[in-house]
């Protein structure tokens, strides 16, 4: 009897267990049925292994967001600060480009305001010839600290912006303004050589190579009274004469200190007291010839200049040159216009102290802008230096410049219109 009782009791229970394992499987599997993605997946009772108290608890959760949701699984959040170590490595990079930007720029302006002296070491007066472009560095230098935030870089570019605009807004501010007449005389068809205006111009034919009949043709369409040439050969002016320079300009002073390659001086008018070399100097002869203006209102003496150019082994014979430039401002019994190849640019000191108070650069008395000549036979290279000048005397101004490319020659012609005042 007692081990009927025993028997019913065990099969009641395990009926029971049954029950409640059905019944769990059934609410798995409908649960199951409603996330996408996982029918088919036996419920882990089923497959006898125990889903543990966190993974059941994230389960549950998953259930009921996913129930509240219409069975759609919420959208998840990209994390914000993936953003952030991509700006902190771009703005890095953009400092370190700033800081050689800064340096170059830095050093333009400290060669550029070196004296005369340390100026001639070598290979400096060819980094100070490309002065105005070191403002390209600093702008980028200033621009590049700003994004980064590298405030000292951002400050030393700033204040090279500064000093080189300085040194070279004159050739955009020149307060000279032509009087009307000048624009008068250029419209007519031959120049007025007994006016107190000329159209004037300087070329480097570079050692006699430069087009001659090109030459001719500027002279004639630019109505030029007064023309200098430097490095002429004896080929180079029987050709210039064969073009016609003559029916143009048809006095003239040709000199040369080795019998090779000289310069000249060519006129509409009469040259009086013509002279091989005006400055006795060592880099070539420098003839010269003084032109009447007005009726002899006016007498100009005329200068083509060609001085040693800053090569190797040529860097403190480069200064000599123009330091016997620089003598000139003595002589006070003629008014001076020198035209030619200076080698030189105005942010040279030697340069600027022939210059000093008695000359004036045509190009930056005018505001025309810059006025690069060199070189012109190094393509892609452009011009980028302006070492020919017109330089004038007191009482004279300037205007109309222009720069004009010829073939044959690594220097482009340099024009200007110039008044006696």
């Amino acid at each position: 009897m007692a081990r009927t009782q025993s028997s019913a009791a065990q099969a009641s229970r395990r009926a029971r267990d049954r029950a409640i394992a059905d019944a769990r499987e059934t609410l798995l599997a409908r649960a199951t049925a409603n996330e996408p993605g996982r029918t088919g997946r036996r419920p882990a009772a089923a497959s006898g292994r125990k889903p543990t108290a966190g993974r059941g608890a994230r389960s549950n959760t998953a259930r009921s967001n996913t129930a509240r949701s219409g069975g759609r699984q919420p959208a998840q959040r990209k994390p914000q600060s993936a953003a952030k170590p991509d700006a902190r490595r771009s703005h890095r990079l953009l400092g370190w480009i700033a800081i050689p930007c800064a340096a170059v720029a830095l050093l333009g302006v400290i060669l550029r305001a070196l004296p005369e002296e340390l100026q001639s070491l070598p290979y400096v007066p060819v980094l100070v010839a490309a002065t105005p472009w070191f403002m390209i560095p600093a702008l980028l230098a200033f621009v590049f600290a700003v994004l980064s935030r590298r405030w000292i870089t951002m400050l030393t570019a700033l204040a090279c912006l500064g000093v080189q605009g300085w040194w070279q807004q004159p050739f955009y501010s020149g307060a000279v303004k032509l009087p009307a007449s000048v624009y008068q005389a250029m419209s007519s068809s031959r120049p007025d050589t007994g006016d107190m205006i000329a159209r004037v111009m300087t070329f480097n034919v570079y050692k006699g190579r430069a087009d001659a009949q090109r030459i001719v043709e500027v002279v004639r369409d630019q109505k030029v009274e007064v023309l200098a040439l430097q490095e002429t050969t004896n080929a180079f002016i029987k050709r210039l004469e064969d073009a016609g320079i003559h029916r143009y300009l048809p006095y003239s002073q040709v000199s040369s200190s080795d019998g090779v390659s000289g310069n000249g001086i060519w006129s509409a008018t009469k040259l009086s007291d013509p002279v091989d070399d005006e400055v006795n100097s060592s880099a070539s002869f420098m003839p010269a010839g003084t032109v009447t203006f007005g009726g002899g209102e006016a007498r100009l003496r005329f200068v083509s200049v060609h001085t040693t150019a800053p090569v190797p082994g040529y860097w403190s014979r480069w200064r000599l040159t123009l330091d016997e430039l620089a003598r000139m401002r003595s002589r006070t019994g003629s008014r001076y216009v020198f035209m030619g190849d200076f080698n030189a640019t105005t942010d040279h000191t030697p340069f600027r102290d022939f210059l000093g108070e008695r000359f004036t650069d045509a190009a930056r008395q005018s505001g025309h802008g810059f006025t690069f000549t060199w070189p012109t036979d190094k393509p892609p290279l452009p011009r980028f230096a302006g070492i020919d000048h017109v330089v004038l005397d007191q009482g004279i101004v300037a205007g109309q410049m222009q720069v004009v490319p010829i073939d044959g020659s690594d220097h482009a012609a340099l024009l200007a219109t110039i008044v006696v005042q």
